[in-house]
């Protein structure tokens, strides 16, 4: 019988970093054959359904994972059990309760919220259609959490995996059938929406399983302590000190302060994904017929946001491994360990993150294109995308900020993005339609980085580029003015192929020149240095010491 067994730090953070990483690919990829499959009503119902169910789902968990882990893990390293089962047992109880009360309120009122906020009643099927997932997944969230206080992050990493591919695929296998039948497109994206059941049985299952595991497990362990106690001490009879009940009332309000602080700042993007998807089409009204705002609605939820999840990835893996390393400098004071760790992880993110949103940008015709059905709605994509460099430092100065203990100032931080994010969409929304959308979100995640910098600033000696910004910023725009140039040009010299292969060709030479440009530029420019490369992971080191000798010699 196999034993669980807990992870180190750096695996433990690598496998959660994986696994969120796998889910918001798959998540993201999903709206490719969808947008395929169905027509602009029957996206824009998905769109609104599943902003919607997100928005819940974190209310459903309130951020509890993270407060549970730490909660069980102290408990645990006291030796405290009993207190730290009853952690688990209390958050179990609170995810039933707010799973059962959350999906009848969105199942009731589905109608309600299509008819009189969204203003398109054809969405209230998808949205009562993803209700019942949220019956198991708080409790399935609070597992996770109780796991990996017990530094156990296998079990929640391979629950997340499995319920993706089970949501994404089934769903979709769901969606066609209702297609094939000859049901409507609302009715097939309800279809497709339900595929958030099934993955969250599937999770549940999986976490079932794990917890079934390790109970039997722990029952072994404690039958081995207790026999082995009798065997060095017959005279003395064996005990366990329970010591005093904790109250779940004293529970609920330990989670809670922990966790409304991180639930906020991490539900940013939800919210603001939300805010266009409910609102779309009541601000635009001026600048749209009902028709039209439905259409481009779609192309904002299924395109747009789709493309836009690809520049972050990277900022969220940091993200996830950066807050320990953070946390524990600052903790015992090393000053110099914080400085380092912060600049360089803003380095990096500059210096991966920033391209891929500007050949999201300028190669958006072909990309959308090649992965769409057509390119309609490309300078959607674009702007969008542009606005992810934004979104990528917003990201990474909260997991620092977090990393430094300082959640409630960046909640604050990450309330008057919202607040400017509201103000400037509505406005320019009601005169410019969805790029009035777009400024409001780049506008508000462009207020939190400048907000969270300026309290990063308070504590830490920041140096990401120093003297060589100049240098940076010209090797991102000769390498996307060459990208740019490498598209228009395959897309004149291909228009006499099949449209897809054009695109293909456009998007691969494109995105291949613009890498070996700005890998050159960032060698030969020196953004780069040795010093840089001694800090790159072993794998990855030797690599680079070759790259840079060859240029060199060059």
């Amino acid at each position: 019988m196999t034993t669980l067994k807990k992870d180190s730090l750096l695996k433990g953070t690598l496998i959660l970093a994986l696994a969120a990483l796998v889910a918001r690919m798959l998540g993201m990829f999903q709206k490719i054959p969808l947008e395929y499959m169905l027509n602009s009503e029957g996206q824009y119902a998905f769109f609104v359904a599943n902003q919607i169910y997100l928005i819940l789902l974190a209310v459903a968990t309130a951020g509890f994972p993270s407060a549970i882990s730490k909660m069980v893990s102290e408990r645990m390293e006291r030796g405290n059990y009993e207190e730290a089962r009853r952690v688990y047992k209390a958050a179990l109880i609170f995810g039933a309760v707010a799973g059962v009360l959350l999906t009848l309120i969105l199942f009731f009122g589905a109608s309600y919220y299509a008819t009189t906020i969204v203003k398109e009643p054809s969405v209230s099927l998808a949205v009562q259609a993803i209700a019942p997932a949220l019956i198991v997944f708080p409790i399935v969230a609070m597992m996770r959490g109780y796991f990996q206080g017990r530094q156990m992050m296998a079990a929640g990493g391979i629950s997340q995996i499995v319920e993706q591919f089970a949501r994404v695929i089934l769903g979709l296998a769901l969606g066609y059938i209702f297609l094939s039948l000859g049901y409507s497109d609302t009715t097939a994206s309800a279809a497709v929406t339900f595929g958030s059941v099934f993955g969250s049985i599937a999770a549940f299952v999986i976490m079932i399983y794990y917890s079934r595991k390790l109970k039997k497990q722990d029952a072994r362990l404690s039958n081995t302590s207790a026999e082995a106690r009798a065997a060095l001490l017959p005279n003395q009879p064996y005990s366990v000190n329970k010591g005093p009940k904790l109250k779940f009332r004293t529970i609920y309000g330990e989670i809670l302060r922990m966790s409304i602080p991180a639930l906020l700042t991490a539900m940013t993007i939800n919210l603001v994904y939300t805010f266009d998807s409910s609102f779309f089409k009541r601000i635009t009204e001026k600048v749209y017929t009902s028709v039209q705002a439905t259409d481009v609605a779609a192309i904002l939820g299924i395109k747009a946001q789709s493309l836009a999840g690809i520049p972050p990835i990277l900022a969220i893996a940091l993200g996830s491994s950066i807050v320990p390393i953070i946390a524990a400098a600052f903790a015992r004071k090393d000053q110099s360990e914080v400085n380092k760790q912060t600049s360089m992880v803003m380095k990096i993110v500059c210096i991966s993150g920033v391209p891929i949103a500007m050949y999201l940008t300028v190669a958006a015709y072909s990309v959308t294109g090649l992965l769409f059905s057509s390119n309609e709605g490309y300078d959607i994509v674009a702007l969008l995308c542009a606005g992810t460099i934004l979104q990528i430092t917003m990201m990474t100065t909260n997991s620092i900020l977090y990393g430094m203990g300082k959640q409630k100032q960046t909640m604050y931080n990450t309330i008057i993005g919202l607040m400017m994010k509201v103000v400037f969409s509505t406005l320019f929304g009601y005169y410019f339609g969805v790029y009035g959308f777009i400024i409001g979100t780049t506008i508000c995640f462009l207020s939190i980085t400048l907000l969270n910098i300026r309290l990063i600033k308070r504590d830490v000696s920041l140096h990401v580029m120093g003297r060589k910004w100049i240098p940076y910023i010209a090797a991102v725009v000769i390498s996307t003015a060459a990208c740019w140039g490498a598209e228009r040009a395959m897309l004149s010299l291909t228009g006499e192929l099949a449209p897809k292969l054009s695109y293909l060709i456009a998007v691969l030479i494109s995105g291949s020149i613009l890498c070996v440009i700005y890998g050159i530029l960032l060698l030969k420019l020196k953004v780069i240095t040795a010093q840089d490369v001694e800090a790159l992971p072993g794998k990855l080191r030797g690599p680079m010491r070759k790259v840079m000798r060859v240029l060199r010699t060059g």
